[in-house]
């Protein structure tokens, strides 16, 4: 990325604002042309970033001023008026929250299934990026294409930070606490999480059968195209007591109905993933294997009894990095090819 780059970030004290920090000083950019945002709370503060220090300033409509990209991982009613502000003062904008995933005049990018989505005319700045889980689905289905997937089935299993830096930090107190002998204080989580499992990942409106975050499975995938577009996606979203990694359990179908070894050929071939598949000697995907991968790691590939073309997986990535971070930056990176 070039160093003469002014980018704004964010959210910079958060889990992913943190993660996109790390990535950008990967990149060669240089602490002086950043700008970490947070909010009032966390205004003056300070980030490590590299061999140096970037104070945090206040989020606000005025702190776009000069900037050429604008790396949001804010909650959606914080995200969208600062996008549109960012936007407003000439920025290129990608936004990490759920705030423009279904608005139909900004891109939905990730760049293993349709990069050339921020390279192609678009209405405004601002660009969007998937979950995490369904950048993770997306991303194995999209190295199945050539077997043609018809559906899958997910069970995913999130972290708590799936909630951002809160979630994380409530799961370590209701831990502690537990440990203690003492009764854990709720309040972010809708139930326990601490030696719990919460069949809920996102909110249930009244009256609906699935939570928000399998339903953005369909609606995302239906934005992104590619194979995930193509495939009924259905399953359950459970968040587990795990502080960072997404695990997910896919049964799918390919039409093409290969052996497994040619399932395992096409996922070993992308180089979006990383294929860990030798179970008798306990290598496989986990949570604590892809933290800091840019990879999503897939296994456990296995022909489900019965045939018909099923097959059963394993997809595990790195929420807050490789989910969000990794994605975000590689679509601005897009977005500033196009001229600032």
């Amino acid at each position: 990325m070039d160093r003469s780059v002014k980018i704004a970030v964010v959210g910079a004290t958060g889990a992913v604002g943190q993660e996109i920090l790390s990535a950008l000083l990967d990149r060669g950019c240089a602490s002086q042309n950043i700008s970490a945002l947070g909010s009032e709370r966390s205004e003056g503060d300070e980030i490590e970033f590299g061999d140096d220090t970037i104070p945090v300033e206040k989020a606000g409509p005025d702190a776009f001023r000069g900037v050429h990209l604008a790396l949001i991982a804010a909650p959606p009613e914080v995200a969208r008026p600062l996008a549109l502000a960012a936007q407003g003062a000439g920025a290129w904008v990608v936004d990490t929250s759920a705030a423009f995933r279904g608005d139909p005049k900004v891109p939905l990018v990730l760049p293993a299934v349709n990069g050339a989505a921020a390279s192609a005319p678009f209405e405004g700045r601002i660009a969007a990026v998937p979950s995490a889980t369904t950048a993770a689905l997306a991303t194995a289905l999209q190295a199945l294409e050539a077997l043609s997937p018809t559906d899958a089935h997910v069970t995913a299993l999130l972290s708590a930070s799936s909630a951002g830096l809160a979630g994380v930090q409530a799961l370590e107190q209701q831990t502690t606490a537990l440990l203690s002998g003492r009764e854990p204080e709720g309040g972010l989580f809708p139930h326990r999480l601490g030696f719990n499992v919460l069949p809920q990942a996102g909110r249930i409106a009244p009256g609906a059968a699935e939570s928000e975050e399998e339903l953005a499975w369909t609606r995302e995938g239906d934005r992104l195209g590619g194979a995930i577009s193509r495939a009924q996606v259905s399953g359950t979203a459970l968040v587990v007591p795990v502080f960072y990694g997404h695990l997910l359990s896919v049964a799918v179908r390919l039409n093409a109905r290969p052996g497994p070894d040619e399932v395992r050929a096409a996922l070993k071939a992308s180089p979006a993933l990383k294929l860990l598949d030798e179970p008798a000697e306990r290598v496989y995907p986990m949570p604590m294997l892809v933290t800091a991968d840019a990879a999503v790691h897939v296994g456990r590939v296995r022909a489900a009894p019965g045939g018909e073309g099923w097959f059963h997986l394993l997809v595990a990535v790195d929420n807050a990095g490789r989910g969000a971070a990794l994605n975000a930056v590689e679509v601005g990176e897009l977005l500033l090819a196009r001229g600032r």
